[in-house]
Parts: C-alpha cells; sequence; structure tokens
C-alpha cells in the first residue's frame, strides 16, 4: 500500500502541475468535468452520447435527452460543490445534500422510510441491505462528516482516507438515489480540500466504469471481510492511472490549442484572438450564439468567424435538428479516444492534419 501510495501522490502532482500550465483553467474544468459526469453517470446506466451532451444547451436548459439533462446536472453539482469548498474549506453533511440535491432535481434529503436494498441486477438477490432508520442514517452522516473535517479522527494519508470515506459513504448509502455519483463528487471534492487537487477534474470514474465489477466486488467484500487492503489498493490504482491520463488528455489539448493559434494566425491573422481560441475549447460543439457571447460580437460576426474557421479546417460544419454546429474535431478526437492516449503523448497522428483546407463536414465516431 505505501508502495502505490508513492505512485498515486506522484501521478497526482504531475497532474497539478500540467493543469496549472493551461492558459485558461475553464476550458479543462469545463471539457473534463463534463467527461467525467458521462462516465460517472454511465456506471449507474445513465448512458449518453458525445452528440446528445455536446448538442444539449445547459445554459438555455434545452436538452436532447433526459440521460443529457442527468449528466449536466452533474457538472453543475461538481462546480457547485468546488466552489463550496475552496470558500468553506469543508464539506458537511450539508454540502453533501445539496449536491444530491442538484443531481437529482429534488429535495427528498436522506431517506426517512425503510425499503432500500441494493440487489444483484442479474438474479434480483439482496447483497447489502444499509441502515434503514432515518436517525441512523442522519448519526451516521455526521460521525462521517466529522471523519471528513476533523483531521484528528484518523492520521493517515488523504489519499487513503478518501477511499474509506467513499466506502463508508456508499455504505451508509443515504439518499432514495444518485448516491454512486455524489460518492464520486465526494472523492474529487475531499482531494480539493486537503490540497491534493487544485482543480475538480480527476478523471476518476472512467476508471471505475472500466473495472465496475471490481469496484462493486470490493465494496461488499471489504463489509463482509473488514480487510481494507484490497479495496484501498484499487482505490489509490484508481487515482494514479487517472491522473496520468487526465495529464496525457490535458497535453493533448494543450498542443491542438498551439496547433489551432499558429494556424489560425497564419491562415486568418485578423481573426485571431485568445478569446475566441479559447471558446473553441470551451465548447467542442459550438455554435454561432456561444462565439456571439464569448467575443461580445454581432450574430452575423459570429458566424462569418465560424465559417472562415471551418474552410482552414480548424472546424466542421454538420446540421443537427434545427441548428449549425461547429465541431472542434481534434477536440473531440482526444475526448472520444482516451484509452489510445499514453502518458508521454501529445497529439494523436490523425489530428495533425488540421492544417489542411477541407470543407466538407466529416461524421465523430461516438
Amino acid at each position: 500500500m505505501l508502495k502505490k501510495l508513492t505512485t498515486a501522490r506522484a501521478a497526482l502532482a504531475g497532474l497539478n502541475g500540467i493543469a496549472e500550465s493551461m492558459p485558461n483553467e475553464a476550458i479543462i474544468i469545463n471539457t473534463l468535468a463534463l467527461q467525467e459526469a458521462k462516465d460517472s453517470s454511465a456506471i449507474e446506466n445513465i448512458v449518453t452520447t458525445h452528440d446528445e451532451l455536446y448538442s444539449s444547451d445547459s445554459q438555455a436548459d434545452k436538452y436532447t435527452s433526459l440521460a443529457a439533462k442527468e449528466v449536466y446536472n452533474y457538472v453543475l453539482a461538481l462546480q457547485a460543490g468546488y466552489k463550496k469548498v475552496k470558500e468553506k474549506g469543508l464539506l458537511t453533511s450539508n454540502s453533501i445534500i445539496k449536491l444530491q440535491s442538484l443531481l437529482e432535481d429534488n429535495d427528498a434529503g436522506f431517506r426517512k422510510f425503510p425499503g432500500t436494498a441494493l440487489k444483484n441486477e442479474q438474479t434480483g438477490e439482496i447483497v447489502y441491505t444499509p441502515p434503514q432508520k432515518h436517525e441512523d442514517i442522519v448519526r451516521l452522516m455526521r460521525n462521517l462528516e466529522q471523519f471528513i473535517n476533523e483531521p484528528g479522527k484518523a492520521e493517515t494519508d488523504p489519499i487513503v482516507k478518501m477511499a474509506v470515506i467513499h466506502h463508508q459513504f456508499e455504505s451508509i448509502h443515504p439518499f432514495y438515489d444518485g448516491n454512486g455519483r455524489t460518492g464520486r463528487i465526494i472523492n474529487i471534492l475531499y482531494l480539493v480540500k486537503e490540497g491534493l487537487l487544485k482543480l475538480p477534474i480527476l478523471y476518476l470514474s472512467r476508471y471505475i466504469n472500466q473495472n465496475k465489477a471490481g469496484y462493486y466486488k470490493l465494496l461488499q467484500q471489504t463489509r463482509e471481510t473488514n480487510n481494507w487492503e484490497p479495496w484501498i489498493l484499487y482505490m489509490l490504482t484508481a487515482v494514479e492511472e487517472t491522473s496520468l491520463q487526465t495529464s496525457s488528455i490535458i497535453r493533448a489539448i494543450k498542443s491542438l490549442m498551439q496547433l489551432h493559434k499558429q494556424n489560425i494566425r497564419s491562415e486568418l491573422p485578423n481573426l485571431y484572438s485568445q478569446d475566441l481560441l479559447n471558446s473553441l475549447f470551451k465548447h467542442p460543439y459550438t455554435k454561432i450564439e456561444y462565439i456571439k457571447t464569448d467575443l461580445d460580437v454581432a450574430r452575423k460576426t459570429a458566424g462569418r468567424y465560424l465559417d472562415q474557421l471551418c474552410e482552414i479546417g480548424i472546424l466542421s460544419k454538420n446540421r443537427m435538428g434545427k441548428e449549425n454546429y461547429y465541431f472542434n474535431t481534434g477536440l473531440i478526437d482526444i475526448l472520444t479516444n482516451v484509452g489510445s492516449l499514453k502518458t508521454e503523448s501529445a497529439i494523436p497522428d490523425q489530428i495533425k492534419t488540421t492544417n489542411k483546407k477541407k470543407k466538407n463536414s466529416i461524421s465523430i465516431r461516438q
């Protein structure tokens, strides 16, 4: 465990370093939070596509599917929780209730009635029965709140403590719904609270989603045996691998931004601005309204900018429903092919053709 903790800490420190080198932190917070939300929701069988996500408009409260709305709710909860933890330096029961209410769009709070049980999806067999009485849930969550916020409750490394907190929260299972997603947000916020994560960008849910059977098996095995080492090793591995992978994603995004910057300056020198470049990376599927707002320009001007960027191959134009969307295809390729990125990678070779002029729309792999 100590060996794994050393490598996990090193990977997390590397992630913080590469994140701080980004010219605009909102870019990676927006793009990576959405990916985290998508994967965390998929663990709970809330499955959506990138088309559904990026063609939704959370600012206008317009979503292409119910699953897309739930993913955006996750992003909203994560960002609200991050802001609160940065302001207060605490992660309380009340703030956890608020997270869950943003996720689920309700104010049900902690469970008040018995009957909740975790079942095997295939057989329907009850695997685990969490505390049933409301007063027990409140008491246990108060105890967990103390464990989270009072250093003297456990003198252990914060990453190990995060693994214990996550297991305890999932075992209390305090809400009727949204426990898994709320628990995974708590993981990120706790590391932020402890100063081990500068931005809420740890891509932890992807690892859990890819190793879902082990995740649920170890949760239950730890309850039954009280042997914590396998569970903690699982979570330390998740932190290490996702830190390395997220670092690769950010490096690839930085390299692509630099390539786009050079191309726009070379081909469209009168068009280039840092605000334009930032906007293109905040919205993998952008549209005229986004550019109009981000750059404070007329709608007609925003449309002209986007069409010019299509002409030099920076974007590709596609009609989805009643609107035109402009795809930052290189960025989308990075985000949808995470597994192919190596720790030392920059931009995948297939993206480096961006500087070639191409006027035709292209389809995006899902």
